[in-house]
């Protein structure tokens, strides 16, 4: 058994994980990194990439169906299933060299792959190797939650981990769960010739503004995907090739199951009971530094910090935290600002309050401005009218922002930036964009909260004719 003494152990190699090492050694903290499955963790290997990648093939083969629209014959393109496998796989590679274990012991960290247990409150054992640290942060990341549904441990079952190897394109895939993995997946084998149908134990898209869910969903089913709402699966039965979800809403029988219906943090077997670090079934106690509430040398960053669960909010915790543990400066994680992205087409965007939230919240101080796709020249160019931003506003200032329709993940940022920021509205009205372009949707959605104060306001026209009277 070797021993080794450092500054800071992570355990997990993922979005976090990655993210606080490469930082934190290459500004001089001596880093052990442990990881006992795949560097680069979920998102490069099962989330994230792999999805964008597969979505990315889909929509070229449905690119085709449009071309009528655009004067051009109708393309049918013929589907290599596998193929867009081997996409998946090709992007996955490409990007893996950025997360190998090579080049982060080139940034000098110390990279252990096996899996890490808390032996005490200030060691943890991986593998033949005992690492006392000053400083632990868990990055262990979350995996997908299956259910105890009666009958599914006679089928074989596909989750996000095992989707993306399967090479024998599915005759109807079943989906349980209509939240954003299961509704992304879903539209991504439609579009590659399979059969689908959704099956959602309440409100598929349950968690977004329903006005906003409601563009997605309409598209989805005039794509063919089957979506049964209040449907709770309650019993499985068959074998593979002909699975049948059972549900107070009828039957459904198909040739594979996906199981999309949430994600369980990884916190089993890493002894935090040992290392007195208090933890439930959604994470690590924390406070607003990531600190663990009873074990003050152990951090949590990504999913198992008990929040929001995106690869862009482990990134950040990974910001804070080489704040903190190398520069030994206050940090404190803020949800406010953090926005999140469905990426079905069209794709469905958030960041901040939705309407429903910042009414609760600010009653008759909230202004709620839109701006539709129909109304955007460049949107019209392309036929992507079937949009609209919606965004909430206090005191002059933008407190959320939902946006369904094309490019909705890349039109969020400059929402995202502006709450971050604490920016009013007259920020992005006075920004001037080049034409023709989607991000005028942002500017016209800005311009609309001052539309009444400028065009339907009497005190206006009587300043403005006071003034007529005497400009030279």
């Amino acid at each position: 058994m070797s021993r080794i003494e450092t500054d800071i152990c992570i355990i997990g190699a993922g979005s976090a994980g990655l993210s606080i090492a490469s930082g934190a050694a290459q500004m001089g903290a001596r880093v052990v990194l442990i990881e006992g499955h795949k560097m680069g963790g979920d998102c490069l290997n099962y989330g994230c990439v792999p999805s964008k990648a597969l979505l990315a093939s889909a929509k070229h083969a449905h690119a085709g169906l449009d071309n009528p629209d655009f004067g051009i014959a109708q393309a049918h393109p013929e589907v290599n299933y596998a193929g867009a496998k081997d996409h998946v796989r090709r992007v996955i590679d490409a990007i893996a060299p950025v997360d190998s274990q090579e080049r982060f012991e080139g940034f000098g960290c110390t990279v252990i792959r096996e899996n890490g247990r808390f032996i005490s409150e200030t060691e943890v054992q991986a593998g033949e190797t005992i690492i006392k640290a000053r400083r632990f942060v868990v990055a262990t990341g979350s995996g997908p939650f299956v259910p105890p549904i009666d009958g599914l441990d006679s089928v074989t079952v596909h989750t996000n981990e095992t989707i993306f190897d399967l090479r024998e394109k599915p005759d109807h895939l079943l989906v349980v769960g209509g939240g954003p993995i299961g509704m992304e997946m879903a539209q991504a084998h439609v579009r590659l010739g399979c059969k689908v149908t959704v099956i959602e134990g309440a409100k598929a898209m349950g968690k977004d503004d329903p006005e906003m869910a409601a563009i997605v969903l309409d598209n989805l089913r005039s794509e063919g995907i089957e979506i049964v709402e209040d449907a709770q699966a309650s019993r499985i039965s068959g074998g593979d090739g002909t699975i049948t979800v059972h549900t107070p809403k009828g039957d459904f029988t198909g040739s594979h199951l996906l199981m999309a219906v949430g994600r369980a943090v990884n916190v089993a077997n890493l002894g935090l009971d040992t290392a007195n670090v208090e933890h439930n079934r959604r994470g690590l106690k924390v406070d607003d530094s990531l600190r663990s509430v009873s074990n003050k040398r152990v951090y949590a960053a990504g999913d198992v910090a008990g929040g929001l669960q995106f690869t862009h909010v482990a990134g950040y915790h990974g910001g804070q935290l080489v704040r903190s543990l190398v520069l030994g400066l206050p940090s404190k994680v803020r949800t406010d600002h953090i926005p999140w992205v469905t990426y079905t087409d069209p794709e469905l965007a958030q960041v901040g309050l939705t309407e429903a939230q910042a009414r609760e919240a600010h009653g008759d101080k909230l202004t709620v401005v839109r701006s539709e796709y129909s109304h955007n020249d460049r949107a019209n160019t392309e036929l992507q009218m079937r949009g609209l931003i919606k965004v909430m506003v206090v005191g002059g200032k933008p407190v959320g922002a939902s946006i369904a329709g094309h490019l909705a993940g890349e039109l969020i940022a400059l929402w995202a930036m502006a709450i971050a920021n604490k920016m009013k509205m007259q920020a992005i009205s006075n920004t001037v964009l080049p034409y023709p372009t989607y991000m005028e949707l942002n500017k016209r959605a800005a311009g609309a909260y001052f539309t009444p104060k400028l065009f339907e306001s009497d005190m206006v026209k009587r300043i403005v004719g006071l003034v007529q009277r005497f400009l030279p």
